[in-house]
């Protein structure tokens, strides 16, 4: 009844906040940002029927165990466990959900990202000429 979980070997930091703001930068931020909770989700919608299956196996052995004649705490038990596993699984799948939506919402986010600047982007990519940094006619 044992889980199969591991560390993927990624970081766990899929998009380092390292300050840079430029249009490319933070559209590749958010396109890795969308694809690591996209994977995320994938992970946890497989434990959440690792979960279930681990649940029903409860459930079997608690039947078993009545079954046998053993003592009545041992089903007790074996039922709390299962019931324990059941909540697991729904909490497990509300998480797979959020992810899911806030990987939907990084999507949009990147989207609405490059209307606003994209058209700004190649305009100060175009020049030969250097522009001022953010800020500096709010002097």
């Amino acid at each position: 009844m044992s889980s199969n979980l591991a560390p993927s070997g990624a970081s766990s930091v899929p998009v380092p906040a390292d300050g840079d703001n430029r249009f490319k930068a933070v559209q590749a931020k958010l396109k890795t940002l969308a694809g690591a909770l996209e994977d995320a989700g994938f992970e946890l919608e497989a434990l959440v029927r690792s979960v279930q299956a681990n649940d029903h196996r409860t459930q079997d052995v608690a039947r078993d165990i009545d079954t046998a004649g053993l003592d009545p705490k041992f089903v007790e038990l074996t039922g709390n466990v299962s019931l324990a596993l059941a909540g697991a699984a729904v909490q497990v799948n509300k998480l797979s959900q959020s992810a899911q939506e806030t990987a939907d919402l990084t999507h949009r986010t990147r989207r609405t990202h490059a209307q606003l600047y994209r058209t700004l982007d190649e305009i100060r990519s175009g020049r030969r000429e250097k522009t001022p940094k953010p800020g500096f006619f709010n002097r």
